[in-house]
């Protein structure tokens, strides 16, 4: 059965989804929409007390929903509780919420936009601009992350071809390519950028896109052109295209005096144009501080 991973956006929500090309339809992760209707602070909790609840019930929602993989905050893959849009509606009707209704309205938005998409899959790059400009970021900074998208797609691509595996095997290539370029890992990362769920890729100024891109994008060429055949084979080929961008940035921190990794992150200032440039100095000049 073939599924793709998404993230998609309900209020400026993160929801994890799957689409399950055979069946045409989403799988939602039930912890993250029971996050949204009730803002509580521990929504794992609150689903488990749900659950033994709709069980005495006899709820066929508890019987009925199912595991998949999806990614958790520390970038790797776990089995998650999931249910198809008509579970999640059943769901939302045990679930006192004042955003029942408008979450109900986005469920079906949600699957009449993937028809589309699957038709025309410039209306997917249009949505994503348009949703990233909601949010706030520079047009400037929005093209460099749909570049950085596209850059990425060709390497997982290319990981695939080698036989590598969705999951634990993409997270550990990705934890190599990211410490080898910039120093640390993905979860060391986002911990200096303060973040828990958010995309470290959404919380990254222009010149870490770019590193970051160029240490994927040399990963996939140098794949390419050694046809790795085994994950150790994999992994080195990742360090080496991280260590491509890793001599960008130590050139570029050389001639501007300056930290390209930064503890930025979209609340504090990158995805505003003006604004940020200041705050981004700011930061730089901290951090410079702070490791002499």
């Amino acid at each position: 059965m073939s599924k793709e991973n998404s993230i998609r956006l309900f209020e400026q929500k993160h929801v994890r989804a799957l689409w399950d090309e055979k069946e045409e339809k989403w799988y939602l992760s039930i912890v993250d929409v029971i996050s949204i209707l009730t803002d509580t602070p521990n929504p794992r909790k609150y689903w488990s007390v749900l659950k033994t609840r709709l069980k005495k019930e006899g709820s066929e929602l508890t019987t009925n929903c199912s595991q998949l993989k999806m990614q958790s905050t520390d970038g790797k893959y776990y089995k998650t509780d999931v249910a198809d849009t008509e579970q999640i509606f059943r769901l939302i009707q045990s679930i006192p919420s004042p955003k029942a209704e408008p979450f109900k309205r986005w469920l079906a938005q949600l699957g009449a936009e993937r028809l589309d998409e699957m038709q025309d899959p410039e209306i997917t790059i249009d949505r994503a601009l348009e949703q990233y400009l909601k949010l706030g970021y520079s047009e400037n900074w929005i093209n460099q992350r749909l570049k950085s998208i596209e850059v990425r797609k060709e390497l997982t691509d290319e990981w695939k071809r080698r036989g590598m595996k969705e999951g634990q095997q993409f997270a550990t290539l990705t934890d190599i390519i990211t410490k080898a370029w910039s120093g640390k890992t993905t979860k060391e990362y986002k911990t200096f950028k303060d973040l828990k769920k958010e995309n470290l890729r959404d919380n990254m100024t222009n010149t870490e896109l770019i590193l970051n891109m160029l240490a994927e994008a040399s990963t996939k060429d140098i794949s390419q052109e050694v046809n790795p055949a085994t994950f150790a084979e994999n992994a080195s080929v990742a360090q080496r295209g991280g260590r491509v961008a890793k001599v960008a940035r130590l050139e570029l921190e050389a001639q501007t005096g300056k930290k390209v990794v930064t503890s930025l992150n979209a609340k504090t200032g990158i995805q505003t144009g003006k604004g940020a440039a200041g705050q981004i100095k700011k930061a730089q000049a901290s951090e410079a501080e702070t490791e002499e």
